[in-house]
């Protein structure tokens, strides 16, 4: 008899339904007889029926009953088995659907359960009579209930199997949270290829997969959080990696002292402390964040910051903390969430602040209170170190405003405008506008490597040693020169540190760029040391690099010289000058920001700085960006006095009838005029005595009023104590008791001594035309 041939049916009553013809052969009943039998009474005839009968049925009865659906009724199906089946056979198929703990589903073509294992743990919660003719989704209660259905539908059309798929239940009575289980699927064929249906095999793997998610969540954690240090950046990270992920709200509060980089409070808080909320992630869109309050007492957050143990708390409509704090009440039931665990943020016995995770489905477990104190843990690691970076920061950033113009600089032949951006993590930029002797100024911008406390130190120091070297009165080479050999002794300070200092293992690099302007000439005298290219924008809004040799950062190794160069600047032309993080974007030619300095001549400067500003602020800028613009003036020729003298003692009178003539002219009060006639006197005396023709005297009337003899000789003067009865040497130490400064500076063939006074007129006279006549 061919193995798979229908014998008999049989109703759920033990009533024959159907008589195959193999039956008719086999018992020798036709269907009219055996049809509405019982099969227990054909059964017992069929026994009784002779021993060769007997011994007939027992070699050939192998049969398979088998459960099938007819409407919504259950009946059972007698098949030919061919091969008889053994008792080991029977034995494991018992163990399968009775004890193992991989739950088995028989499914019909129609994916209706037939048969089901009644071992515990399975998709299903219902005792297994009554689920049996259902269609499997309803009998599973699934997440997705369509997706599975459509999922066993291509397996059972198309044969191909599906392993170990995760399987969500949204219902699971007397269960804490969602069962997640790993389910597969196989086709079922019968012996002639005709598909019977589906086997849906399933094992609980909520416990395997809850783990797996709490380690990825911790991983996540460490890898997303805490990279960039800032409290605020360190919070928002924190939310970010845990919303949705573990939670349906993240809120996380940190004491105010502790984002200002103050040391956090001890335990326990006190109840005045203000907390601000740095990060919110979650369904309430509107909820503000930086809020600064304390928290309210009797709650479970202030109860966190008494003890620094985390709690977990069932949300309950009629929780007395709840009245507490009523504007977290209102978030709390707008948010539909039941279920909180608040956490503290705490390092070595002190307070940052806390954290409060929210959940509207699943209720949180004693198992995740683990997870939300090890993910706090993570964070508060990182926001300490923000917080130490962030109170060195801001003692940078005021160290470094500290050492910077403390107001715009104001010079009557040139106006000035900076533009400064400073990094994220501080750093050592800065610009100066030194007025210097004989109107002229000193544009500077310099530019320490590094950030934080010691960059912003290093460029004070820096600072201020060439505000030292710029009374002195040098060329920008000599300069640099003199600034590069103060860098040189700072590089060798700190390499005398002891070797757990670090500052001892950091690197001193610093760029120079040192501009003099001299509005009597129209020149302008550059030297650059590590810095780009300075660019000028002449009065027809041509702009250019200006051609200055470039010269080595400054405390580099070697003696390689800063060159200086001398360009002639118009009046109203503008002159930037700027660290090397602008450089390839606003100086050289290529830079994309380059078209801004078109029309930079006739725009002010206020508004060009702007929209440099306005263009870097829109890309990704790394260092600190920092620029000095200049633009121009001539000091009016009524403004100055150029005299050629002769190299003999009648330049001394000459001399002084020409500056007591210019000096009334400009309305110079008399005790003024006197000094200046003096000071005149003994500059020509000293260089007819001393120096070399030709000799020139020039007179400046400008914000000072500067007395000027030039010779070509380079022989530097010097200051004499002469005695009571020498009859000269007396010149430069007159000069020095009547003048308020002087000096000598050099140029490429000889050198001018000058001296400064005030011009002993009042402010609206020195601005006006001169002495009305």
């Amino acid at each position: 008899m061919p193995s798979g041939d229908v014998l008999v049916l049989i109703d759920d009553s033990g009533r024959v339904v159907e008589w195959g013809r193999p039956a008719e052969e086999l018992f020798g009943w036709s269907a009219e007889e055996a049809v509405g039998r019982s099969v227990t009474t054909l059964m017992s005839e069929a026994a009784a029926d002779g021993e060769r009968q007997r011994e007939w049925f027992l070699e050939t009865a192998a049969v398979l009953v088998k459960p099938v659906l007819r409407g919504t009724s259950v009946m059972w199906q007698v098949l030919s088995a061919g091969d008889a089946m053994s008792g080991q056979d029977v034995v494991i198929l018992r163990a399968m659907f009775t004890h193992s703990p991989v739950v088995l589903h028989v499914l019909d073509n129609q994916l209706r359960v037939v048969r089901m294992s009644t071992a515990t743990g399975g998709l299903h919660d219902a005792p297994v009579g009554h689920l049996l003719g259902k269609h499997f989704t309803e009998a599973c209660e699934l997440e997705d209930p369509e997706e599975e259905a459509a999922v066993a539908q291509r397996v059972l059309e198309s044969g191909e199997p599906v392993v170990n798929r995760l399987v969500r239940r949204i219902k699971a009575p007397g269960r804490p949270t969602r069962c997640i289980h790993s389910v597969s699927y196989f086709r079922l064929e019968d012996s002639h290829g005709d598909v019977a249906g589906l086997v849906a095999s399933a094992v609980d793997v909520t416990e395997r997969e809850n783990a797996q998610n709490r380690l990825a969540l911790l991983d996540a954690v460490r890898t997303r959080v805490g990279h960039r240090l800032n409290v605020g950046i360190v919070c928002q990270e924190l939310v970010e990696a845990v919303v949705p992920a573990f939670a349906g709200i993240a809120d996380v509060e940190v004491i105010e002292d502790v984002i200002r980089g103050n040391e956090p409070p001890p335990v326990p808080v006190h109840r005045d402390v203000p907390l601000r909320r740095t990060a919110f992630e979650g369904r309430i869109a509107d909820h503000p964040v930086e809020a600064v309050r304390p928290l309210p007492t009797g709650t479970p957050f202030s109860d966190v910051l008494s003890d620094l143990r985390p709690r977990l708390v069932s949300i309950e409509e009629d929780s007395s903390w709840l009245a507490a704090d009523p504007a977290r009440a209102e978030v709390i039931k707008r948010s539909g969430s039941h279920s909180l665990i608040v956490a503290p943020l705490a390092l070595h016995g002190h307070a940052l602040g806390v954290v409060s995770f929210y959940r509207h489905q699943d209720p949180f477990e004693e198992e995740d209170v683990a997870v939300a104190s090890a993910v706090c843990a993570h964070a508060a690691l990182c926001i300490d170190n923000a917080r130490q970076f962030m109170r060195e920061w801001i003692i940078a950033q005021t160290v470094q405003r500290r050492f910077l113009p403390q107001r715009p600089a104001t010079h009557t032949t040139i106006d000035v405008s900076q533009l400064h951006l400073p990094a994220p993590q501080g750093g050592g930029a800065w610009y100066d506008a030194i007025a210097l002797p004989g109107a002229r100024t000193a544009l500077i911008v310099g530019d320490v490597a590094g950030q934080g406390i010691a960059a912003a130190i290093t460029m004070g120091l820096l600072r201020t040693a060439i505000h030292t070297l710029a009374a002195l009165d040098l060329q920008p080479d000599e300069l640099l020169a003199r600034l590069s050999d103060t860098a040189a002794r700072l590089v060798a300070a700190r390499a005398e540190l002891p070797p757990m200092d670090p500052l001892s293992r950091e690197p001193l690099t610093a760029g120079c760029v040192i501009a003099i302007y001299d509005p009597v000439e129209l020149t302008c005298t550059i030297a650059r040391a590590g810095l780009p290219e300075p660019v000028a924008v002449l009065p027809g809004d041509t702009s250019a690099g200006l051609p200055v040799p470039p010269g080595p950062p400054l405390a580099e190794p070697g003696n390689a010289p800063f060159p200086a160069t001398t360009v002639s600047l118009p009046e109203g032309s503008t002159l930037m000058m700027g660290t090397a993080a602008l450089a390839d974007e606003v100086l050289v030619p290529s830079g994309p920001l380059r078209p801004l300095l078109d029309g930079a001549g006739t725009r002010p400067l206020p508004d060009l700085r702007d929209d440099i500003a306005h263009a870097l602020a829109d890309g990704n800028r790394t260092g600190e960006t920092l620029m000095l613009l200049a633009r121009t003036k001539a000091l009016p020729k009524d403004r100055v006095l150029t005299l050629s003298l002769p190299a003999d003692p009648e330049a001394a009178p000459i001399a002084r009838a020409a500056a007591r003539h210019q000096l009334d002219v400009w309305g110079v009060d008399e005790e003024t005029a006197y000094t200046t006639e003096l000071i005149v006197s003994e500059l020509v005396g000293n260089a007819v005595r001393y120096g070399a023709p030709p000799l020139q005297l020039r007179l400046i009337f400008e914000r000072m009023l500067t007395c000027e003899v030039s010779d070509n000789a380079t022989s530097a003067p010097q200051v004499k104590h002469a005695r009571t009865i020498d009859e000269t040497g007396r010149g430069l130490f007159i000069i020095a008791s009547l003048a308020d400064q002087w000096g000598t500076r050099y140029q490429s063939q000889g050198k001018t001594v000058w001296a400064e006074q005030p011009t002993g007129v009042s402010t609206e006279r020195r601005n006006g035309a001169g002495r009305p006549r």
